[in-house]
């Protein structure tokens, strides 16, 4: 084998959705503020006792049901999360032992936004290392757990949500080179830390990094990939808030491209993101089998990941 693709993908969200006029009686905002500031209009809420391990478990049960594949042929769970209570046994063994996958090496993969296309890197290397032939790859947030609802400047961009992917072993690859890194030193503008853990962030650093620094990193991935932008049926960044993503993707110049815009009701679900909006586009047939998608996440430890994939 040479390579790896993508077979399938399926997603979850909790019931409990939360809009923008809800918002507007908890703090000092408004439906206009929200719209106009970030593009957000709803998001979802899991409940107390649901975890980050039940939020994959879901999204990961859909992926799997799709793939036409049996829990016994997988051979590696990767879960990207930030917002696990749970340190062992981790995220990847609950849902492991949930579907029944038997003997898969499990591993949590915390770098938050950008969490997904790590662990998807991560699961290509693998399977081209010859390690694993079929690979389970998870993005699950429960951001609400982490959300301070007094800041109003944070409380109107979080929701919770879980996206899944299964990777196998192909004869030729079907997941392009990734590119990925960080900037450390500027990792402190996104935080969740403190007691209680809470979710805070510097929006104007993570916007002036995010619009300067990601389009030609984007165009990187489209190069190391074999496609020009203008060859993309979509594009699927980390979906922050409308006001980085448009200006990304209008500095890439992907004019053939469906632009995710899951933020709109999903919010800002970091690791889960990319997937959860992906899988959305997937499941409405939008994108044409084989036909070129950008999947590029960014945000915490202001660390970013990204690869040209072919749609299954």
């Amino acid at each position: 084998m040479n390579g790896s693709r993508l077979v399938a993908m399926g997603h979850y969200q909790p019931a409990k959705v939360l809009t923008n006029d809800d918002l507007a009686v908890m703090v000092d905002t408004s439906d206009e503020w929200i719209t106009r500031r970030v593009g957000i209009r709803t998001r979802h809420v899991a409940e107390a006792d649901e975890s980050v391990a039940d939020l994959a478990g879901h999204a990961a049960a859909k992926a799997l049901a799709n793939s036409d594949l049996d829990p016994t042929d997988i051979d590696l769970v990767l879960i990207a999360t930030c917002t696990q209570t749970e340190r062992a046994p981790n995220v990847a063994s609950r849902v492991a032992a949930r579907l029944g996958v038997p003997r898969a090496a499990v591993t949590d993969v915390g770098v938050s936004c950008s969490g997904f296309t790590h662990a998807l890197a991560m699961a290509d290397h693998a399977i081209r290392a010859g390690a694993a032939t079929n690979a389970l790859v998870v993005g699950a947030e429960k951001m609400t757990a982490v959300t301070d609802w007094t800041d109003r400047t944070t409380c109107v961009l979080t929701g919770d949500g879980a996206g899944a992917a299964v990777v196998s072993a192909a004869p030729e690859a079907a997941i392009g080179p990734v590119v990925w890194g960080s900037a450390p030193e500027l990792g402190s503008a996104v935080r969740i830390e403190g007691t209680p853990t809470r979710f805070s962030q510097d929006g104007q650093s993570v916007y002036r990094w995010a619009t300067t620094q990601i389009p030609a990193l984007a165009r990187q991935a489209c190069e190391r990939g074999g496609v020009t932008p203008g060859e993309l049926a979509a594009v699927v960044l980390h979906q922050a808030n409308l006001r980085i993503i448009e200006p990304i993707a209008d500095k890439l110049g992907a004019v053939n491209a469906i632009i995710a815009r899951d933020v709109e009701v999903s919010g800002n679900t970091s690791a889960a993101s990319v997937p959860l909006a992906l899988s959305k586009l997937l499941e409405q047939g939008r994108i044409p089998a084989g036909a070129p998608m950008l999947l590029f996440a960014f945000g915490g430890n202001l660390s970013y990941a990204g690869m040209v994939v072919r749609c299954p």
